[in-house]
């Protein structure tokens, strides 16, 4: 059957060559992120810093500037406003006002009234309002959510493999963590639930990814005891690229999808999957896969399953092992291998037969002889 193939069955690329220059990059990228989270922070959404939120729809192409115009006259603070998807849609953002929800409705009220002297008709299409305790405890509870999936993604590591493996893991999962942070930073997309609920999707994905590549690496330090450690590393990697490169190919196409048609409201979270994908491909096999070249995982015969066959696999593999005798008599009838084999072992215990008499065959030629002599006589 014809097939396409993006990578090939049989690769053997020097991933663990690369090493070093990658973990250079991957450490200049990390403390770029922590230095744009200090300085530009993120641009938090009304989900967490409070506020009101309108989304308005216009008749032709929103004239933002007049909006402004009109809006900076009612004394509500801080004002921003921005188009949001087609250009007939604006974004208005005004920070919370003292007081409570009735001080929250009235700022709405006012905005809505001002608005009437736009010369064209507008369309509300969205009005939100949150005040600062609901965007406190969101905040903390995304900062849990976060945290907790990692020290669960740690102790699933360790419970499946081994403490290095775990520890490799856990890295990476930081590793990618902070750099979609630093993304979100740099590129100024809004900060919401959403995007932490995309920052724990990216989480599930880069730990499937490195789970593949370990699954591989434990799979060979079975099979291949006086292998090097890096080359070990290197065939496994290989022996998996085919597979992280279409998954993660195709998942970036339905990424791509929502990323360019999804609209305005969930274009930030699908640019922070998109980003996640592409930082999780690179740290299973660049951070993870790496990592394990310096926490040392146990290459002891045992296994933690005690699996039979997975030790056997690995007798197979370091010894090219003939069939073994006591699977000789389980043959077929039919094969001419094990029917020498048997007719071998006849002739070598035909030859190695005792005598029946303890009398050996030179003192048999003697009496003989003496026999022959008396008849004689």
């Amino acid at each position: 059957m014809w097939r396409i193939r993006f990578i090939p069955d049989q690769t053997s690329l020097p991933f663990m060559q690369w090493r070093k220059a990658l973990f250079m990059l991957s450490i200049t990228l990390i403390v770029a992120s922590a230095v744009l989270l200090g300085i530009r922070s993120l641009d938090f959404g009304i989900d967490f810093s409070g506020g009101i939120v309108i989304e308005v729809e216009t008749e032709t192409a929103a004239d933002l500037p007049q909006i402004r115009t009109i809006l900076g006259d009612l004394d509500l603070g801080d004002v921003a406003l921005q188009e949001f998807g087609d250009e007939s849609h604006a974004l208005i953002r005004i920070e919370r006002q003292d007081g409570g929800g009735q001080e929250q409705q009235a700022a709405i009220t006012r905005v809505k009234e001002a608005l009437e002297a736009y010369p064209e008709t507008i369309t509300y299409r969205r009005t939100e309002s949150v005040g600062p305790k609901v965007g406190d405890e969101l905040i903390q509870a995304g900062v849990i959510a976060i945290v907790v999936a990692i020290v669960l993604m740690l102790a699933y590591i360790w419970f499946r493999f081994e403490l290095p493996f775990a520890i490799g893991a856990v890295i990476a999962l930081v590793h990618d963590i902070g750099l979609t942070l630093g993304m979100l930073s740099l590129t100024g997309f809004e900060v919401n639930l959403a995007s932490v609920a995309a920052i724990l999707l990216i989480v599930g994905y880069s730990m499937n990814d490195t789970v593949v590549v370990y699954d591989r690496v434990r799979e060979n330090l079975r099979k291949y005891k006086s292998m090097p450690l890096i080359s070990l590393l290197n065939q496994s990697v290989n022996e998996t690229l085919a597979r992280t490169v279409v998954t993660s190919g195709t998942t970036l196409l339905a990424l791509l999808a929502l990323f360019i048609f999804g609209g305005e409201v969930i274009r930030g979270f699908s640019f922070t999957m998109i980003w996640g994908v592409i930082a999780g491909t690179y740290s299973s096999i660049f951070v993870a896969g790496a990592l394990l070249l310096y926490v040392k995982p146990n290459r002891g015969g045992k296994t933690k399953s005690g699996d039979p066959y997975a030790d056997a696999e690995r007798l197979q593999a370091n010894a090219n092992l003939s069939t073994p005798i006591d699977n000789i008599n389980d043959s077929s009838p039919f094969d001419n291998t094990s029917q020498n084999e048997d007719l071998s072992s006849k002739a070598v215990n035909n030859q190695t037969r005792p005598l029946k008499s303890g009398k050996t065959s030179s003192s048999k030629r003697r009496n003989r002889r003496n026999r022959r002599n008396r008849r004689k006589t």
